[in-house]
Parts: structure tokens; C-alpha cells; sequence
């Protein structure tokens, strides 16, 4: 009997454990090798006085990503998780008497944008839906399912299915600039332009395909009970019971080349672990900076320091919350929102006036159905990806919560806030939990129309080495992390199959 393929998966973020899974249900011999304690890579949980917080990504879209993976492995989403639609998708504040909730119901959202900001924003709403709607339905399947396309041959597969929807994508544009020319209310060109900060990347020089994302939202945003990590839990235990082997508080330290492909991957103890394939589910900024030894370095190409994107400052806290009715997932804007860009990606500073994001973990629909009691919230402010360069200092935290503080009050939310209650992560310590990267959180940036082509897909310059995770190919979020991590499989047997 012939001796199985041994796979060796780099780091068990979503991307790696969707690949592992994938892997293992092929009767391949998967190794997961985990530098953390525990798997999830971004996905992340912090105890905070005894309560479980998420501290990555909170919001679970575009499910029928997951019912696949879960169908092809013999189950199913539902058998594993335990989803509940919100029906607000999200509330937005600019001031106690400014606010503003996205439905999962369109008529609804167009309702409250009517009363919020006029009849004619309403109709233009309803305008901009119809266009987000089409440039998912462009980009959906020949670009975010499809393996890494380049312009022309993305445009040639567009043009092929539906030959109107090309003139709906208008890569050339930003979305900030797209989004001036859909609204008049500056706040709701705020609102919108926040889908670019979900790829890390600045509205005023992302590309306006980012707009898709409100069509992703509109499909329906689901909270999981018990945590999004449930999530990670239920990849990893699939992936075991398909024979994936899991290995934590395990780092690698080289990959070893033979007759220039990948042939073992060795620990820093010496250990040496003798391999047919790797998948690097890891920031590529992790191989070009030679964390995975230097024969990796020219394995993608290098994004440079000013290419990063995104990085955050958050606090995970257990707090009681006053005069605001806070939901799941809220957003507080400050009236300068150009300028938090401008500090972030020009200045390489914590921005002046920061847009906080919270996620009151213990909320659903029902914003006043917690009672009186401490809850779980989690809050993110955007920060520049210099966490390689530079300490972030009692004082720098300090006045990033005093600005999120004083927000929330311009916005009519108390917090009570202790030490013990609340812990801080900064980009220096994104930087230690994902090294390469300066901190940032999305891989490269999605600055300027080319960048999505700019992204290294699952296959690299190195035969046997592959890539998945949130800075390849089809992008950053949860959802894009699981079809890189069954891209990266996908190439990986295809390949094997072509060798013999």
C-alpha cells in the first residue's frame, strides 16, 4: 500500500483549518502545527474576570460558504453551530440625537434612512443597494470563488456570464468617491465608506467594488451562540475526526527546501519533520521577512511596510453600559472622518478622532434585554501597523480611551471602566501574535484597483508550498479566510494529481 501524502498546515487560523479538513477528508496525512496555545489564528477569545470575550472577528456572513464545507465533510452548519439572524444588522451614532440602524430588511433601512436624513436619501439608498447587489453578483463567483484571476482574464469571465455587469464595477473609482456620488448626507457616505475598513484599507483609496460588502450584509448577519469562537472549535473537531493531527504551543522555525522544493519543515528545538507539501497559513509578510527561513523569502512577492493594512487598538471589557441601548453591533462616528485616515496611514499615529466599533457580545436584537448587570463588550479603534517600529505606552493607551470615552458620552453612552475589567491589546502585541506584520490585521491593503490582483493566491513561486489566510487571494474576513484555506487544498491536490 502506498505511503500517504504527509501535509504539513503552518498555523490553525480558519484559513489552515478549512485546508487541514478539506485535506483529511481525502485520506491525506495532515499535520497542524500551531505556534498558539489553541487554534483560530485571529480568531481569537480573551478571559476578562472569568467571562469569555471575542476579540477578532465578530461578525458571522455569507453561510452558504460554511454549509458547503461542512456538507462535504458529512454534516452540516446547523449540526455544528447554533446561528440566530439579527434583524438590525448594525446601529450607528453620531451624537445622542443622530442615530441610525441598517435592517436586514431593506424596506425597513430605507424607512429609518428616510426619517434619518430625507426622502431622497431613501431613494438614493434603494439606488445603491440595486448597484451593490450587481457588483456582488459580478465579482461573486468568477473572482471570490474562482483561484486568483488577473484583470483581463476576470473581465473576459465577466463579460462571458453577463456582459451588463461590467459596467457596474467601476474599479477605477474609490469608494469614497463612488459613495459621494450616491449620497449627499455626509454621514452616510461615513456609514458606507466603512466597508473598506473591513478589508483594513482607507475609503479614500480603496476601489469602489468594496460597496459589495453591503449586498454581503444585506444576505443576512448572524450572531453564534456561545461566541464566533464556536467556530474554530467546530472546524478544528471536524478535523480531528477526519484524522487531522494537532500540534499547539509548536513553532516553526525553517522550511527546508531539497533540489529547490519544499522537503521538511524544522522546529527550533531541531525536531525535523520530513514533508511532501506545506500549506503557510500566515501573513505572507511572515515568509518575505524571513521568519520561515530565508529560502522562503522570494516564495511571494513582498508587501512593504507602507502597503500594510489596518491595524487596532481594542479593549475587551466587562462593564456595565448607561443611557444608550447598545446593540450587538454598534459603531460611533466622530465628524472628521478623513482626518483618522490620514493619521493612521500618513502619520502612522492613533488617530485624533477615531471611529469606535463595539460589539456587545451579550445583545441581540433586543438592546435592552441584559438587565442592570456587567456585560461583555468589545471595542475597536482602527491603528496604524507599526508594531514592529514601536511601543504603544501607558500614555498612548491612555488617551485612546479617553477618546473613546469621551465619544461614547458625545453619543450619550456611559461606561464604567476599571483596570482589572479591561485588557488592551495594541499593535505591538498584534505584531508578536502574527509576526511580519507590524500589527496589521487584513494583509496587504486594499489600496488603488490593482491591489486585489496584487494578493498571492494559493499557489507560490516554491513547488509544495502553499498559501492560505486572510492575506491571500480572495481577502481578509472570516468568510474569505475559509474559501482561501479550500482554495490552497484544491491547488495542492490538483498539483498532485498533474505530478502522477
Amino acid at each position: 500500500m502506498a505511503k500517504p501524502m504527509v501535509v504539513v498546515v503552518v498555523g490553525a487560523g480558519i484559513g489552515g483549518l478549512v485546508a487541514a479538513l478539506e485535506l483529511g477528508r481525502q485520506g491525506l496525512e495532515v499535520i497542524v502545527l500551531e505556534r498558539g496555545s489553541g487554534p483560530g489564528g485571529k480568531l481569537r477569545e480573551q478571559t476578562v474576570t472569568g467571562h469569555r470575550i471575542d476579540v477578532g472577528p465578530t461578525v458571522f456572513t455569507l453561510r452558504e460558504v460554511f454549509e458547503e464545507i461542512f456538507a462535504a465533510a458529512g454534516t452540516s452548519l446547523d449540526t455544528e453551530l447554533t446561528l440566530q439572524p439579527l434583524k438590525i444588522l448594525a446601529r450607528h451614532a453620531w451624537s445622542t440625537d443622530e442615530r441610525l440602524d441598517l435592517h436586514a430588511d431593506v424596506q425597513l433601512t430605507t424607512e429609518a434612512i428616510g426619517d434619518f436624513a430625507g426622502a431622497g436619501e431613501a431613494r438614493r439608498y434603494q439606488h445603491f443597494c440595486q448597484r451593490s447587489r450587481r457588483v456582488f453578483e459580478a465579482l461573486h463567483q468568477p473572482f471570490m470563488l474562482g483561484s486568483r484571476p488577473n484583470m483581463a482574464a476576470l473581465v473576459s469571465r465577466i463579460a462571458a456570464r453577463s456582459p451588463s455587469h461590467l459596467g457596474h464595477i467601476h474599479p477605477f473609482n474609490t469608494l469614497w468617491r463612488s459613495l459621494q456620488k450616491e449620497f449627499r448626507d455626509l454621514r452616510l457616505q461615513q456609514l458606507f465608506g466603512r466597508y473598506a475598513t473591513y478589508m483594513g484599507s482607507s475609503p479614500f483609496v480603496a476601489p469602489a467594488t468594496l460597496m459589495l460588502i453591503a449586498h454581503v450584509e444585506q444576505m443576512g448577519v448572524w450572531s453564534v451562540e456561545g461566541g464566533m469562537y464556536r467556530l474554530v472549535e467546530a472546524l478544528s473537531r471536524l478535523a480531528e475526526s477526519k484524522g487531522v493531527r494537532f500540534r499547539y504551543n509548536t513553532e516553526v522555525s525553517k522550511v527546508e527546501l531539497k533540489a529547490g522544493r519544499v522537503s521538511a519543515v524544522v522546529l527550533p528545538n531541531g525536531e525535523k519533520l520530513s514533508v511532501d507539501n506545506v500549506i503557510i497559513n500566515a501573513d505572507t509578510a511572515a515568509l518575505t521577512s524571513d521568519k520561515l527561513g530565508y529560502e522562503l523569502r522570494y516564495a511571494v512577492p513582498t508587501t512593504s511596510p507602507n502597503q500594510r493594512s489596518l491595524s487596532a487598538m481594542t479593549f475587551a471589557m466587562v462593564t456595565r453600559c448607561q443611557d444608550f441601548p447598545l446593540h450587538r453591533h454598534t459603531v460611533f462616528f466622530n465628524r472628521d472622518y478623513a482626518s483618522e485616515f490620514t493619521d493612521i496611514f500618513r502619520h502612522a499615529r492613533m488617530p485624533s478622532t477615531p471611529t469606535v466599533y463595539v460589539c456587545a457580545q451579550d445583545r441581540g436584537d433586543n438592546a435592552s434585554g441584559i438587565g442592570d448587570g456587567p456585560e461583555r463588550l468589545f471595542c475597536l479603534v482602527n491603528a496604524p501597523p507599526v508594531g514592529d517600529r514601536r511601543a504603544f505606552g501607558r500614555h498612548e493607551i491612555d488617551d485612546c480611551q479617553q477618546r473613546i470615552l469621551t465619544l461614547f458620552e458625545h453619543c450619550g453612552l456611559t461606561l464604567e471602566i476599571t483596570p482589572e475589567s479591561c485588557q488592551v491589546t495594541t499593535p505591538q502585541d498584534f505584531e508578536q501574535l502574527f509576526p511580519g506584520t507590524g500589527g496589521a490585521l487584513y494583509g496587504p491593503a486594499s489600496h488603488g484597483w490593482l491591489a486585489s490582483f496584487r494578493r498571492s493566491g494559493a499557489g507560490s513561486r516554491i513547488p509544495g508550498l502553499y498559501l492560505a489566510g486572510g492575506s491571500t487571494h480572495p481577502g481578509a474576513g472570516v468568510p474569505m479566510a475559509a474559501l482561501s484555506g479550500s482554495h490552497a487544498a484544491r491547488r495542492l491536490l490538483m498539483d498532485c494529481k498533474a505530478a502522477h
